[in-house]
């Protein structure tokens, strides 16, 4: 493995990307949350940075990518470098297909470069019609492969298993669920 193990996590505003984060850092993450100007009470403007030990030793650097499209620039900046990506869906979004497709559409490199997970939030309070198997078929017929989990990113064994999922997906690694559970 790298010297540098970097997970990016990406999607829109208020999908439980920092809350992720802040659920599984070691230390008290890097945020740049401010107030925001949609249905989130705050956005990330910069990033979200934190750091989680791993049981060899190695340590995995966390990045949250800011959701709102006007930051869209610094996202190919963050990605660099990335190991793995964690794509955060909110289910109470009225049209969740549309959100996903622009982030398909600018992460579409990463996602062919990098074992991605797509992981679905807030399924407690699913808008009407959600339904994650039409999620994995959008996004097998985009030509992107994508495996799909469901979290509580407020959870810290609930964003450790998507990590591990994302982890033991990643090619030719020892590098899993023993070590970052």
């Amino acid at each position: 493995m790298s010297d540098v193990l970097k997970i990016i996590f990406v999607g829109p505003p208020g999908a439980g990307k920092s809350t992720a984060i802040r659920a599984i850092s070691d230390h008290p993450p890097v945020s740049t949350d401010v107030p925001a100007s949609d249905e989130s009470r705050l956005t990330t403007v910069a990033l979200d940075f934190g750091e989680m030990a791993l049981d060899d030793g190695e340590v995995l650097r966390l990045y949250g990518v800011p959701g709102q499209g006007r930051f869209e620039f610094i996202w190919p900046i963050i990605s660099e470098g990335a190991i793995g990506a964690l794509f955060f869906i909110d289910a109470r979004h009225p049209t969740p297909l549309d959100v996903l497709d622009g982030y398909l559409e600018s992460f579409a490199d990463t996602i062919r470069q990098v074992t991605s997970l797509l992981v679905i939030t807030h399924g407690d309070h699913a808008a009407h019609g959600f339904d994650s198997l039409k999620l994995i078929r959008h996004i097998r017929s985009k030509g992107l492969e994508m495996n799909i989990t469901q979290i509580d990113p407020r959870q810290r064994t609930d964003v450790l298993f998507a990590l591990n999922m994302l982890l033991e997906s990643l090619p030719n690694t020892a590098t899993g669920a023993r070590d970052a559970a």
